[in-house]
């Protein structure tokens, strides 16, 4: 392949801008605020999820606590009317006021067993309740994270694509410096070998591998037209000859 001199040093300014927008790309798909932001949103989907959880058990123990303090309400009930009978004096068998007795007794148990597991669920409802407090102000927390990382993230995407936006626009302009065959030649090699296409000749090595070329090849490209498209033996990249070479 032949190209003039100046439109092979041209691939050299274009290799320049080219590892420029990689670097960018890779700066900005390795932003530390992407995957703390990725982090907290992970967590704020696990705090949604608890609170969620924490919630719905508060419901279902307040559910349980009306409940127990009806079955305290009845249970109560029916011991203040037998009382009365008792001490209205209309039971006068002493097997009856013996029974009644007997019931009073065992209802007012039964109250203090039902009044011990109010006691209980509400034991039970209070951290049910804080749990809830606790995952909400843990929520709001990683909201305000979330966001003031957010922001960053923003600003510094931003940052990277003006810089992008620019360097996309000088390569532009640089490769129309560059005939086409040459270009497409660059651009093959570019993705072949991890974004390296074009490589200065400094003193006797290639930038691109940076391998020092034997004598024969030294003579090989020391003896070969200006305009002769030059590889890399070791690489294959193109190899650019500038004042510094070498030869």
């Amino acid at each position: 392949m032949k190209a003039a001199p100046q439109a092979q040093l041209r691939l050299i300014d274009l290799q320049e801008l080219d590892s420029t927008l990689d670097r960018l790309a890779h700066r900005r798909r390795t932003l530390p605020e992407l995957a703390e932001v990725d982090r907290l949103e992970g967590r704020l989907t696990e705090l949604r999820d608890a609170i969620v959880a924490a919630e719905t058990e508060v419901g279902d123990l307040d559910r349980e606590q009306k409940k127990a303090e009806q079955d305290v309400d009845q249970v109560r009930a029916r011991a203040e009317r037998d009382q009365k009978r008792l001490d209205s004096g209309q039971v006068t068998s002493a097997k009856d006021l013996s029974g009644l007795q007997t019931e009073i007794a065992s209802l007012q148990r039964r109250q203090s067993d039902l009044e011990e597991v109010v006691l209980e669920i509400m034991e039970r409802r209070e951290e049910a309740e804080g749990r809830v407090t606790g995952l909400r102000t843990e929520r709001t927390g990683a909201q305000a994270e979330r966001d003031t990382l957010a922001q960053r993230r923003d600003t510094a995407q931003k940052e990277i694509d003006e810089e992008a936006g620019s360097t996309t626009a000088a390569r532009a302009a640089v490769a129309k410096d560059v005939p086409e065959d040459l270009l497409t030649l660059y651009g093959k090699l570019r993705g072949q070998f991890g974004g390296v296409g074009a490589a200065k000749l400094y003193r006797g090595a290639c930038q691109g591998c940076h391998l020092a070329l034997n004598t024969v090849d030294i003579n090989r490209i020391r003896t070969a037209a200006q305009d002769e498209v030059i590889r890399c033996e070791e690489c294959r990249r193109i190899l650019v000859r500038t004042p510094e070479s070498g030869l």
